[in-house]
C-alpha cells in the first residue's frame, strides 16, 4: 500500500475508539501481513504520542500455541502500552471506555535495566527484570465481534486496552514463573485457569522475544518499561459490575472492577 493507504487504515482504527467498532481491514490488509499491520501500528502510536501519551511499556499477545494456530500464524505479537491504560490495582475501569473487553491474567515484569541487543540471551533478558507481577490485561478490539486476522489485531496495538498491576512486585531470582498457577476469578466465580509455562513455554521467553524483537526495530526497551508476558489461559468476556480477579501462586494478585461501585 502506499503511505496515505496505511494512514487511512490508521485513522480508521483510531475513529473506532470513538465511534465503535469497524469490519475487518482485509480490504486493505491481507490477514497475514505483518509488515503492513505494523506500519499502521507504528503511525498510531506516533499519533498518540504527539498527542500527549506516554509510553510505559510493551505488551506480548499471541503467546499460546492455540491462539497462534487459529490465526495461521507462528509468532507472537505486541503493543505498545500507554500511561493511561493503567488501572490502579483494585480501581474502577469505566465500562465507557471499552467496546468489547475480555480479561486475561499474565505475568509481567518491570525492567530495571534498558535492552539494546537483539540478540540478547535469556540470560541477560532475566538479569535486565527489577522485579516480577501478577497482572491483569483488559483486551479489546475495535474490529467488530473480535473477528480478527493476523493482521487486524497487530494493527489495533495487539488488540490491547487497559492493564492493572500488583504494586508488590517480587524478584525474579527464586520465584517460578514457569510452574506458577493461576486462577482469573469473575464475581468470585473460577472464569479461567492456567499456569506460567503457558506465555510461550516460559514468561521469560516472551521477554525475550519482545526484547530482540523490539531492539532489532530501533526502539528498545527502557530500565522501567512494564512487560505483560501474555495470557496464561482462557480470556473472559466483561460485563459492567464484574469484580475481576487474577491470583497468581507465589507471585501475588490483582483486582479491579468493570464498573459500578
Amino acid at each position: 500500500m502506499a503511505e496515505d493507504q496505511f494512514e487511512q487504515v490508521a485513522a480508521r482504527l483510531r475513529g473506532a475508539y470513538r465511534n465503535g467498532a469497524v469490519a475487518p481491514l482485509r480490504d486493505v490488509l491481507d490477514p497475514l501481513d505483518g509488515d503492513g499491520a505494523y506500519r499502521v501500528q507504528d503511525i498510531n502510536t506516533r499519533y498518540w504520542v504527539s498527542q500527549g501519551r506516554r509510553i510505559v511499556g510493551r505488551k506480548a499477545g499471541l503467546t499460546a500455541k492455540a491462539v497462534q494456530e487459529q490465526l495461521g500464524v507462528s509468532q507472537p505479537d505486541f503493543g505498545t502500552l500507554f500511561d493511561d491504560m493503567r488501572v490502579a490495582n483494585g480501581g474502577v475501569l469505566d465500562p465507557g471506555l471499552a467496546l468489547q473487553p475480555k480479561a486475561e491474567a499474565e505475568i509481567a515484569f518491570v525492567l530495571g535495566k534498558g535492552i539494546e541487543d537483539a540478540h540478547a540471551p535469556t540470560d541477560v533478558v532475566a538479569d535486565a527484570i527489577a522485579t516480577v507481577h501478577a497482572a491483569i490485561e483488559i483486551v479489546d478490539s475495535r474490529i467488530a465481534d473480535w473477528k480478527i486476522s493476523f493482521a487486524d489485531t497487530v494493527a489495533d496495538n495487539g488488540s490491547s486496552a487497559f492493564f492493572v498491576l500488583d504494586d508488590n512486585g517480587r524478584p525474579l531470582r527464586g520465584t517460578d514463573i514457569y510452574a506458577a498457577g493461576m486462577v482469573l476469578e469473575l464475581n468470585g466465580a473460577i472464569a479461567s485457569t492456567g499456569v506460567g509455562a503457558a506465555a510461550l513455554g516460559n514468561p521469560l521467553n516472551a521477554a525475550t522475544w519482545l526484547a530482540r524483537t523490539l531492539a532489532a526495530r530501533g526502539d528498545p526497551l527502557q530500565a522501567g518499561d512494564i512487560l505483560l508476558a501474555g495470557a496464561l489461559g482462557p480470556m473472559a468476556p466483561l460485563s459492567p459490575g464484574d469484580q475481576v480477579r487474577a491470583i497468581i501462586g507465589g507471585i501475588g494478585e490483582a483486582r479491579f472492577t468493570y464498573g459500578g461501585t
